[in-house]
């Protein structure tokens, strides 16, 4: 079977649809064990992505029983943290190693 020009475009179309990128991350910086910002909104029923840069010597982990995740950002790192769609509402999270200080909230809207 020959393709089509409208085939074409569908398959084209599909190898470049991607999801939210780094660059439309919303950035969280983590420093003396302290979220920067603590408060982070969000678009209510979209996904969305947070970029967190552990700029502490020490690992850390972003956890969120609300948000329903958990990851360890080596120290002086990087990571993306994918938020699924969230209703509208307040979803907080924590640094669990220093969950003392390392405190902030997600806010759908």
């Amino acid at each position: 079977m020959k393709p089509t020009t409208s085939m074409m475009v569908v398959l084209l179309s599909a190898a470049f649809a991607v999801p939210a990128l780094a660059d439309d991350a919303i950035s969280l910086k983590l420093k003396d064990h302290k979220f920067t910002p603590a408060v982070i909104h969000v678009k209510a029923n979209a996904s969305s992505v947070i970029s967190l840069t552990n700029g502490d010597p020490s690992a850390e982990e972003f956890d969120s029983k609300a948000l329903k995740i958990e990851k360890v950002v080596a120290g002086a790192s990087s990571a993306n943290i994918h938020l699924r769609p969230l209703s509208p509402g307040r979803y907080p999270f924590m640094g669990e190693f220093h969950s003392a200080t390392a405190q902030g909230v997600v806010i759908a809207e």
